[in-house]
Protein backbone atom coordinates (compact mmCIF):
# COMPACT_ATOMS: atom_id res chain seq x y z
CA UNK A 1 0.00 0.00 0.00
CA UNK A 2 2.88 2.37 0.79
CA UNK A 3 4.43 1.71 -2.62
CA UNK A 4 1.08 2.31 -4.32
CA UNK A 5 0.64 5.60 -2.46
CA UNK A 6 4.10 6.72 -3.53
CA UNK A 7 3.25 5.97 -7.17
CA UNK A 8 0.42 8.54 -7.18
CA UNK A 9 1.37 11.39 -9.51
CA UNK A 10 1.60 14.93 -8.22
CA UNK A 11 -1.37 15.94 -10.38
CA UNK A 12 -3.57 13.13 -9.04
CA UNK A 13 -2.46 13.84 -5.45
CA UNK A 14 -3.24 17.55 -5.88
CA UNK A 15 -6.69 16.85 -7.29
CA UNK A 16 -7.43 14.37 -4.50
CA UNK A 17 -6.25 16.86 -1.87
CA UNK A 18 -8.48 19.60 -3.30
CA UNK A 19 -11.44 17.21 -3.36
CA UNK A 20 -10.85 16.19 0.27
CA UNK A 21 -10.48 19.83 1.33
CA UNK A 22 -13.80 20.69 -0.33
CA UNK A 23 -15.52 17.70 1.26
CA UNK A 24 -14.22 18.54 4.72
CA UNK A 25 -15.11 22.21 4.39
CA UNK A 26 -18.69 21.26 3.49
CA UNK A 27 -19.03 18.91 6.48
CA UNK A 28 -21.14 20.52 9.24
CA UNK A 29 -19.18 18.77 12.01
CA UNK A 30 -16.01 20.43 10.75
CA UNK A 31 -17.71 23.83 10.59
CA UNK A 32 -19.01 23.39 14.16
CA UNK A 33 -15.74 22.05 15.59
CA UNK A 34 -13.96 23.99 18.31
CA UNK A 35 -10.66 23.18 16.54
CA UNK A 36 -9.50 20.99 13.65
CA UNK A 37 -6.33 18.92 13.91
CA UNK A 38 -4.52 18.10 10.69
CA UNK A 39 -1.24 16.45 9.76
CA UNK A 40 1.69 17.51 7.60
CA UNK A 41 1.79 14.82 4.93
CA UNK A 42 4.84 12.68 4.40
CA UNK A 43 5.77 11.65 0.85
CA UNK A 44 3.04 9.37 -0.45
CA UNK A 45 0.40 10.46 2.06
CA UNK A 46 -2.67 12.32 0.89
CA UNK A 47 -1.56 15.98 0.96
CA UNK A 48 -3.11 18.04 3.76
CA UNK A 49 -1.97 21.58 2.95
CA UNK A 50 -5.06 22.22 0.80
CA UNK A 51 -7.33 21.49 3.77
CA UNK A 52 -5.18 23.69 6.01
CA UNK A 53 -5.42 26.56 3.52
CA UNK A 54 -9.16 26.05 2.92
CA UNK A 55 -9.88 26.20 6.66
CA UNK A 56 -8.08 29.56 6.86
CA UNK A 57 -11.17 31.33 5.54
CA UNK A 58 -13.08 30.45 8.71
CA UNK A 59 -12.45 31.15 12.36
CA UNK A 60 -11.86 27.53 13.44
CA UNK A 61 -8.33 27.11 14.85
CA UNK A 62 -6.11 24.77 12.86
CA UNK A 63 -3.84 22.49 14.84
CA UNK A 64 -0.90 20.30 13.88
CA UNK A 65 0.85 17.67 15.98
CA UNK A 66 4.33 17.39 17.40
CA UNK A 67 5.80 14.16 18.76
CA UNK A 68 6.27 14.22 22.51
CA UNK A 69 7.44 11.62 25.03
CA UNK A 70 5.94 8.16 25.37
CA UNK A 71 5.05 8.03 21.67
CA UNK A 72 2.25 10.54 21.95
CA UNK A 73 1.29 13.65 20.03
CA UNK A 74 0.53 17.13 21.29
CA UNK A 75 -1.40 19.52 19.05
CA UNK A 76 -0.57 23.20 18.60
CA UNK A 77 -2.35 26.06 16.87
CA UNK A 78 -0.75 27.01 13.55
CA UNK A 79 -1.88 30.02 11.55
CA UNK A 80 0.81 29.85 8.85
CA UNK A 81 2.03 26.61 7.26
CA UNK A 82 5.46 28.19 6.85
CA UNK A 83 5.80 28.24 10.66
CA UNK A 84 6.22 24.45 10.65
CA UNK A 85 9.73 23.07 11.12
CA UNK A 86 11.21 19.63 10.39
CA UNK A 87 10.84 17.44 13.44
CA UNK A 88 11.31 13.84 14.41
CA UNK A 89 11.28 11.51 11.40
CA UNK A 90 11.41 14.53 9.06
CA UNK A 91 7.74 15.38 9.60
CA UNK A 92 6.89 19.09 9.57
CA UNK A 93 5.62 20.10 12.99
CA UNK A 94 5.05 23.16 15.18
CA UNK A 95 8.13 24.69 16.78
CA UNK A 96 8.75 24.27 20.52
CA UNK A 97 7.69 27.84 21.31
CA UNK A 98 3.94 27.14 21.46
CA UNK A 99 1.49 25.98 24.10
CA UNK A 100 -0.37 22.72 23.39
CA UNK A 101 -4.14 22.68 22.90
CA UNK A 102 -6.06 20.02 24.81
CA UNK A 103 -8.40 18.26 22.39
CA UNK A 104 -11.80 16.89 23.33
CA UNK A 105 -15.15 15.77 21.92
CA UNK A 106 -15.87 19.23 20.44
CA UNK A 107 -12.81 18.92 18.18
CA UNK A 108 -12.04 17.04 14.96
CA UNK A 109 -8.74 15.44 14.00
CA UNK A 110 -7.95 14.32 10.45
CA UNK A 111 -5.61 11.33 10.69
CA UNK A 112 -3.34 10.03 7.91
CA UNK A 113 -3.59 6.36 7.01
CA UNK A 114 -1.73 3.64 5.18
CA UNK A 115 -5.04 1.78 4.87
CA UNK A 116 -8.60 2.13 6.16
CA UNK A 117 -11.57 -0.20 6.40
CA UNK A 118 -15.26 0.66 5.97
CA UNK A 119 -15.76 -0.17 9.66
CA UNK A 120 -13.23 2.44 10.79
CA UNK A 121 -10.09 0.41 11.32
CA UNK A 122 -6.97 2.34 10.42
CA UNK A 123 -3.54 1.05 9.62
CA UNK A 124 -0.96 3.73 10.29
CA UNK A 125 2.81 3.65 10.21
CA UNK A 126 2.92 1.22 13.13
CA UNK A 127 4.15 3.27 16.08
CA UNK A 128 0.71 3.91 17.63
CA UNK A 129 1.08 7.66 18.18
CA UNK A 130 -2.56 8.48 17.36
CA UNK A 131 -3.83 5.43 19.30
CA UNK A 132 -1.97 6.50 22.47
CA UNK A 133 -2.83 10.17 22.08
CA UNK A 134 -6.58 9.53 21.79
CA UNK A 135 -6.98 6.55 24.10
CA UNK A 136 -9.45 8.16 26.50
CA UNK A 137 -13.22 8.61 26.50
CA UNK A 138 -12.97 12.35 25.77
CA UNK A 139 -11.24 11.93 22.42
CA UNK A 140 -12.06 14.18 19.48
CA UNK A 141 -13.91 13.05 16.39
CA UNK A 142 -11.36 11.13 14.28
CA UNK A 143 -11.50 11.17 10.48
CA UNK A 144 -9.14 8.81 8.65
CA UNK A 145 -7.78 10.32 5.43
CA UNK A 146 -6.41 8.56 2.38
CA UNK A 147 -6.97 7.78 -1.26
CA UNK A 148 -9.95 5.63 -2.20
CA UNK A 149 -7.66 2.72 -3.15
CA UNK A 150 -6.48 2.68 0.49
CA UNK A 151 -9.93 1.60 1.67
CA UNK A 152 -9.89 -2.19 1.97
CA UNK A 153 -12.53 -4.60 3.23
CA UNK A 154 -10.68 -5.86 6.34
CA UNK A 155 -7.68 -4.77 8.40
CA UNK A 156 -6.06 -6.33 11.43
CA UNK A 157 -7.29 -4.57 14.54
CA UNK A 158 -6.29 -4.87 18.17
CA UNK A 159 -8.17 -3.72 21.25
CA UNK A 160 -5.93 -0.66 21.79
CA UNK A 161 -6.34 0.57 18.18
CA UNK A 162 -8.55 3.62 17.82
CA UNK A 163 -11.23 3.30 15.18
CA UNK A 164 -12.06 6.27 13.02
CA UNK A 165 -15.49 7.88 13.23
CA UNK A 166 -15.38 8.65 9.51
CA UNK A 167 -13.25 8.12 6.42
CA UNK A 168 -12.52 10.79 3.84
CA UNK A 169 -11.07 10.17 0.38
CA UNK A 170 -11.21 11.96 -2.95
CA UNK A 171 -14.63 10.33 -3.52
CA UNK A 172 -16.21 11.77 -0.38
CA UNK A 173 -16.74 11.31 3.34
CA UNK A 174 -18.46 8.33 4.92
CA UNK A 175 -19.37 7.96 8.57
CA UNK A 176 -18.65 4.68 10.28
CA UNK A 177 -21.77 3.19 11.84
CA UNK A 178 -20.32 1.74 15.02
CA UNK A 179 -16.82 3.11 15.35
CA UNK A 180 -16.22 1.47 18.71
CA UNK A 181 -14.35 4.59 19.83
Amino acid sequence: MIARRRSVSEDVAGAAARSVAGTLLAEPRIAQARAVGLYAALPGELPSRETFDALAAGSTPRLLPRCIGEKRLAFFRIDDWDDLVPGRYGVLEPANDREPVVLGPADVVVVPAVALSPTGERLGRGAGYYDRTFDGPDAPLLIGAGYEFQVVEHLPHEEHDRRMHAIVTETGLRWVEASGS
